[in-house]
């Protein structure tokens, strides 16, 4: 067999940390804290059936649903996106300039076609999402880090980081950002959109849990601040329609819009016609505000117990974050916990059982960061079993403290 292609190697490390994630959270018998995925109870499985036993007795809706489509993706469903997910926000915005893809992370990897060439660097957050990190190392990209704080990307970190190394692009999730939690304040969002501007380099941002905010203040996207096209708005569905569906969207100017036809093109011809056609009709039929109230309901209740939960049984010490929305919190362990190693530990320990992600992996810069955090997503784990979860974790963490 001839040799892989050198990307495979340079993206060996994230691959490995993803594989590892996703074996935890495939096993039945843990309580995961581990993976990302929306609560079963999230997903609309009844509206979705009504929709799709509608569409496809129905002669020219169910053709379309089931026929090959054009590129930029469905015409409703990306007025749909302008209407009622893009202008509520504060983004004025053409259905032209809408591209549908499969899944959010598709949009990343088109927009690395279009601008990413090896040797290239990318600018991302400390820590970020090492999925993301996976792609960019896949087109031989640099990645290098910019220091976070509580109210997200620093903004003067950022900008010495633009001046040093000349990057292509910065990647960043201002909204509940995975892993952490946290939100990019507003006066942020808005220098960001500057200085990609001012310096000629993309904002990428990747904001896919920017919709499920249920408690503070909403923040304008940092898309909303952008006056010369230089930063791209990257979305996805999953968290708020359905993962399984695959649907994402990229938000960009003509210019990029037009180049990421072509590279679209070249990769699948199209996102998959049945979700999009699902997915546009629950939008057109007014099920999403009644949706999407159940749902930040629903992660309000697991947010307010999985901290709870923390507070109570985890060590004195611990610091985690607070996130106004999203699936996720961020504990920051003391007593120079390895969280690398208690994760083999509890979920191997037939009395504990539990999954979270370890925090290393998140941090590009190596050199054991974040060795005692770890992520907890409570996205997907009803409150009884965060109770349970949180209480066996808690008490196993205390007793490696003792």
């Amino acid at each position: 067999m001839p040799g892989f292609a050198k990307r495979m190697k340079t993206m060996e490390k994230s691959a490995t940390i993803i594989r590892n994630l996703f074996g935890a959270m495939n096993d039945p018998n843990l309580i995961s804290f581990g993976g990302g995925a929306p609560a079963r109870e999230a997903l609309p499985i009844d509206i979705v059936r009504e929709i799709a036993n509608d569409v496809l007795t129905t002669g020219k809706r169910g053709v379309e649903a089931l026929q090959y489509g054009g590129v930029m993706g469905l015409r409703d469903l990306r007025e749909a996106v302008v209407g009622q997910l893009l202008e509520p926000k504060g983004i004025a915005a053409k259905a032209d300039n809408i591209l549908i893809t499969s899944g959010g992370l598709e949009g990343i990897n088109l927009l690395c076609q279009l601008f990413i060439d090896p040797g290239d660097v990318i600018l991302v957050e400390s820590p970020t999402f090492v999925h993301c990190v996976e792609i960019f190392e896949m087109f031989q990209a640099k990645c290098v880090s910019v220091a976070m704080d509580g109210n997200g990307m620093v903004p003067e970190d950022l900008e010495e980081k633009i001046r040093r190394y000349k990057p292509k692009m910065v990647y960043v999730i201002p909204t509940f950002h995975n892993p952490t939690g946290r939100t990019l304040s507003l006066e942020r969002r808005e220098r960001i959109a500057q200085l990609g501007s001012e310096h000629d380099v993309i904002i990428l941002e990747d904001d896919p849990y920017r919709d499920i905010r249920y408690s503070g203040t909403d923040l304008k996207p940092i898309k909303a601040f952008d006056r010369t096209g230089h930063t791209v708005l990257a979305n996805s569905f999953s968290k708020i329609f359905s993962p399984g569906a695959r649907l994402g969207y990229v938000l960009a100017g003509d210019d990029v819009t037009s180049k990421l036809f072509d590279a679209k093109t070249a990769t699948n011809s199209h996102t998959s016609m049945l979700p999009q056609v699902i997915c546009a009709e629950f939008f057109k039929r007014g099920f999403y505000p009644a949706h999407h109230r159940m749902i930040c309901d629903l992660y309000r209740e697991r947010r307010d117990t999985m901290i709870e939960c923390i507070d109570r049984f985890f060590p004195q010490g611990t610091k985690r974050t607070f996130p106004d929305g999203g699936l996720f919190t961020w504990a920051e362990l003391p007593g120079g916990i390895n969280t690398t190693d208690l994760l083999a530990e509890a979920t191997s320990n037939p009395s504990v059982k539990v999954a979270f992600v370890a925090g290393e992996g998140f941090f590009i810069e190596g050199g054991g960061m974040g060795s005692n955090c770890m992520r907890i997503s409570f996205g997907a784990v009803p409150p009884e079993k965060i109770r349970l979860g949180a209480e066996k974790l808690g008490n196993f963490i205390c007793s490696k403290l003792k």
